[in-house]
């Protein structure tokens, strides 16, 4: 485990610390004719193998720089404007697989699957049930009330913005309960009206108020009795 955690300290100072936006910015523009490019692979290279510290680990870390180049060229190729987000996320998921491989081919090890146990199922099924399954779900619920306004198209909310609020306040929820930490609901819910209160205060429509708190009593209900459900069948696997 120690080994993973150095490797991926290395691609976090390799990647995001140690290169200047304007190393980015040449690569994008100039791909594989790029300096920077080399000088970025070179650099994961030599991060991997001085945090290791291990003379046998270096023919290890250059598979790491080369690796890690591939995936960059890849990235920086076939990525477009539009897709920017897309790439990057996949682009990092590679890299740490990549450190996942190099680890288990230097500790001469296999993937331990004991870890998908019963537990695992049911805290997966969980999690993702108050992601968009319940977006959904309240979305459903609550449109009867929607109040469309005429200015709805141009308050300067950010797209899906409400979505993802949504889908993120019930993991915190989620993640309190399973920690034992009910009191933290309770500033997160009391952050959530802070800046809730300004919006609702000059939209002046008690429609919307209303309809703003019927989603996030919804919400926050609906993670709540999902964490105490999974609590409960996790501890009745102990």
């Amino acid at each position: 485990m120690i080994l993973f955690i150095k490797l991926l300290l290395a691609h976090l100072l390799g990647d995001f610390i140690w290169q200047p936006n304007s190393w980015v910015i040449h690569k994008e523009a100039k791909k594989h004719k790029s300096i920077y490019l080399y000088l970025h692979i070179l650099l994961h290279g030599l991060l991997a193998a001085i945090l290791v510290g291990e003379i046998q680990f270096i023919p290890y870390a250059f598979l790491i720089a080369v690796t890690h180049g591939i995936i960059d060229l890849i990235k920086l190729n076939f990525q477009k404007p539009k897709t920017r987000r897309t790439w990057f996320i996949m682009d990092q998921i590679a890299h740490v697989l990549i450190l996942i491989a190099v680890v288990l081919l230097y500790k001469d090890e296999t993937i331990n699957f004991n870890w998908f146990n019963n537990q695992f199922w049911i805290l997966i099924t969980g999690v993702l049930f108050i992601t968009k399954p319940t977006s959904i779900f309240i979305k459903t619920i609550i449109s009867i009330w929607s109040p469309e306004s005429q200015n709805s198209h141009n308050d300067n909310s950010l797209a899906t913005a409400g979505n993802y609020i949504g889908i993120l306040e019930r993991l915190f929820v989620f993640c309190f309960i399973l920690t034992g930490h009910f009191e933290a609901i309770g500033f997160l819910l009391a952050a959530k009206s802070i800046f809730r209160f300004g919006d609702l205060k000059e939209a002046k429509d008690r429609k919307l108020t209303e309809y703003v708190l019927i989603g996030t009593l919804i919400s926050f209900g609906t993670a709540i009795v999902t964490a105490l459900i999974v609590q409960a069948l996790l501890l009745q696997l102990l």
